[in-house]
């Protein structure tokens, strides 16, 4: 794992990795105000106990934002990567696990705004691509909301050979698809199950589609053609979530 930093900006996804112990935080940058933001939300526990702290401007905090046309809210952070869970150690011995998978999904953006909502409602994990994964961007971290401290990114070589090994490991694929031949919510759910997402505009790959043993889709008005991906997912793990929690 590359351990070299980089810097995240904004409220929530500064104080929550500060509130990660797995990850090394060398360096924030604050305001005068976000410093007793982050005292108040965490009155137990100094979070910027063994941190360098420094104090700035708001205009002094704009350069570490301007670039991405990001709001820093007061808050910049000088962060490490931790080391990421190996998917074939976590699958061992599990029952009951649902994990995405992107195909070809590279927007910082929408991956940010997934993530936030994989961990809100209980997803295991995230497959995406090494390639792929904007490890270092500013704007999947503030996207994601410091959300991305809580949940499990599985960086592979493969997207295809991985779905492989995974269904020969009793997983269910399930592709995401506007043509899919049944409603989302009319499946039970059951067991080990993938959820593959593909890019927005072009979908997922053909070859990537063809490890799918469904292919489902998220009955919508036909007046809109499709919905934002971080906005399809959302509403799957949101049902997902209910299910599980109501069976």
């Amino acid at each position: 794992m590359n351990k070299s930093s980089f810097f995240i900006i904004g409220q929530h996804a500064v104080i929550e990795a500060l509130r990660n112990p797995k990850r090394k935080v060398l360096r924030v940058f604050l305001t005068e105000e976000s410093k007793k933001n982050i005292h108040r939300k965490s009155p137990k526990k100094d979070l910027l106990k063994d941190v360098k702290v420094y104090f700035k401007t708001k205009k002094e905090l704009d350069k570490y934002s301007t670039k991405e046309n990001l709001l820093h809210q007061g808050y910049v952070a000088e962060i490490e990567h931790f080391e990421l869970p190996v998917l074939k150690d976590f699958v061992k011995e599990k029952n009951d696990i649902t994990l995405v998978c992107l195909d070809g999904v590279t927007d910082p953006r929408n991956i940010g705004s997934l993530i936030r909502s994989a961990a809100a409602f209980g997803v295991d994990g995230i497959i995406i691509k090494e390639r792929n994964f904007p490890r270092d961007s500013k704007l999947m971290f503030k996207a994601a909301s410091g959300a991305i401290e809580y949940i499990n990114i599985f960086e592979v070589s493969n997207i295809n050979s991985t779905l492989k090994n995974l269904k020969d490991k009793n997983f269910w694929v399930y592709g995401f698809d506007g043509n899919g031949e049944k409603n989302f919510t009319d499946i039970e759910w059951k067991g080990n199950n993938i959820l593959l997402f593909g890019s927005e505009g072009s979908g997922m790959h053909q070859h990537t589609s063809k490890y799918a043993d469904f292919l489902v889709k998220i009955d919508i008005d036909k007046k809109i053609e499709s919905l934002n991906i971080s906005n399809s997912a959302a509403i799957v793990f949101h049902h997902l979530s209910y299910l599980k929690k109501n069976s």
